[in-house]
């Protein structure tokens, strides 16, 4: 028996697969064995007509492959090149199962790329599965800003044998690459970042209190909705704020990376946060993920460590309004189905938008709001208290006016969120603001008697919760960290109970 290693999906991560093969007396035959998709099954002509058509001899022999494990569900064509080289290699005394093998074959014996390839490989890496593996020559410069993975590109099948049988007179076919953009090192991690900014800030005019909490939750990560009148600037801000969020580890820019190839899309492994924005007809499975027998990503997981925006929040359903709420809480979601329980990250910003009512004119100086008071009551409890106890800034929008000017630009803020990032990891501190665990805001969140005292009035007037108490705190702390200041003292206090609902 002979055997090498591959790996499918299950969900968004990747599992090892171990391809198994004997070849044994009897009548020939060729059967792949392991709940195996029709992709997989359809890979015996392919390698049949791979193998024929390079002068190699077809085993007369009873072929199984079996892709362990069994209860696995497998697919994808990459354990093409894995089976072809297990059938010729099956007389070699040398053990290949140190080896990762991927590709799919042409009928020509040469070896293609495969669209979930870097997703795949990325997601082995992350859990340090992998080593060195044999992958298709036209995919070794996406696969080279993998870290600490030895790639053997192939071009043909021939290429692939060769490199298995001498192993110790080949080398990894090119260096890994590392990420070209500007960065900065802090305690042994490289931060990358990127100053370009295709919707700036300085474009919206006015509204000086919506560009500060903007600023606030871009370097705290913390969720905010603006509530507004038509034509504010509530989506203006909520798009610019992409530009201006903290610089990104390289472990996220590649996670950033494989989401933009699980969609579709060719990876740029630009440092820039991901930005969502479903519409509120969307389902529940869209936005969530989902379905019966094998589970997907949504909008909220393709967020994960960027932006997840939902325009006209309170006509999304009260379904998907209540699920946010864990995501929100914890940074992950699961979903469950019968035929599978699938866990993805999904650490994002929330950024809401509102209409002060279903007119949207009744914080409007110039226009008279035509809903009647049951109307807007109705229109605000489709907002729960409890999904409304996890937004850490409250934002009403001011009427717009003619006399209004432009004032920071996106450059401007995105320095001073810069600068808050760095301020922040030199105390030590690992997380952004807003995902301190308790122990964390005890550590990096000193106050001062008057805040300490402040803090203890509002708890009393407000009736704050204990979710409140802490998101005020943590607010409070980036409040201090884009004054660099160590200690949180009253005003910051102040500022952060002033983006508190009420």
């Amino acid at each position: 028996m002979k055997r090498v290693r591959c790996a499918t999906y299950e969900g968004v991560d990747a599992k090892v697969v171990d391809v198994e093969s004997t070849l044994t007396k009897g009548l020939p035959s060729f059967s792949i064995v392991g709940m195996a998709s029709t992709a997989i099954t359809e890979s015996k002509e392919r390698v049949k007509s791979a193998l024929l058509s390079n002068d190699f001899s077809f085993p007369p022999k009873r072929i199984t492959f079996l892709l362990a494990p069994s209860e696995l569900a497998k697919s994808g064509s990459q354990f093409d090149l894995s089976m072809a080289v297990l059938i010729l290699l099956h007389d070699s005394a040398e053990d290949f199962y140190e080896w990762f093998v991927f590709g799919e074959l042409g009928l020509d014996g040469s070896v293609k790329e495969n669209i979930q390839l870097y997703p795949l490989i990325l997601s082995l890496a992350n859990q340090g599965l992998i080593s060195k593996a044999i992958v298709p020559y036209e995919s070794l410069q996406k696969l080279s800003k993998i870290p600490n993975v030895s790639f053997y590109g192939v071009k043909t099948l021939n290429e692939a044998v060769d490199i298995l049988k001498n192993q110790e007179n080949h080398q990894p076919s090119i260096a890994q690459s590392e990420i070209a953009y500007p960065f900065y090192e802090l305690t042994g991690e490289k931060y990358y970042y990127v100053k370009e900014y295709e919707e700036d800030f300085i474009d919206v005019k006015g509204q000086e209190v919506a560009k500060r909490a903007a600023l606030i939750a871009a370097a705290g990560f913390h969720n905010i909705i603006f509530e507004g009148s038509p034509g504010c600037g509530k989506s203006m801000i909520a798009s610019r704020l992409r530009y201006i969020l903290p610089p990104m580890t390289a472990s996220e820019i590649l996670d950033v990376a494989k989401l933009e190839v699980l969609e579709g899309y060719e990876p740029t492994f630009k440092p820039r946060r991901s930005f969502t924005n479903p519409h509120h007809s969307s389902t529940s499975a869209s936005i969530f993920g989902g379905g019966s027998h094998k589970a997907k990503i949504g909008e909220v997981g393709l967020a994960n460590n960027g932006i997840l925006f939902f325009d006209e929040l309170p006509h999304f359903s009260k379904g998907v309004l209540e699920s946010l709420r864990e995501p929100m809480q914890d940074g992950k979601i699961r979903i469950s189905r019968v035929n599978s329980k699938v866990e993805y990250p999904a650490k994002f910003l929330f950024v809401g938008a509102m209409n002060p009512c279903p007119c949207g004119n009744l914080l409007d100086s110039h226009k008279e709001c035509r809903c009647s008071d049951l109307e807007i009551q109705r229109y605000k409890n489709r907002l729960s208290d409890p999904f409304l106890d996890r937004i850490d800034l409250n934002v009403v929008m001011q009427n717009v006016n003619a006399e209004d000017k432009p004032s920071f630009s996106s450059k401007e803020m995105h320095k001073m969120v810069v600068e808050a990032h760095i301020f922040a990891k030199q105390r030590g501190q690992e997380s952004l603001n807003a995902v301190m665990k308790d122990n964390e805001i005890q550590k990096y969140c000193p106050m001062d008697e008057e805040a300490k005292n402040t803090l203890e009035m509002a708890i009393t007037r407000f009736g704050l919760s204990f979710r409140s108490i802490k998101k005020v705190q943590k607010v409070a702390r980036t409040i201090a960290d884009l004054e660099k200041s160590q200690i949180i003292s009253q005003k910051h206090i102040l500022e952060a109970i002033s983006y508190r609902r009420r």
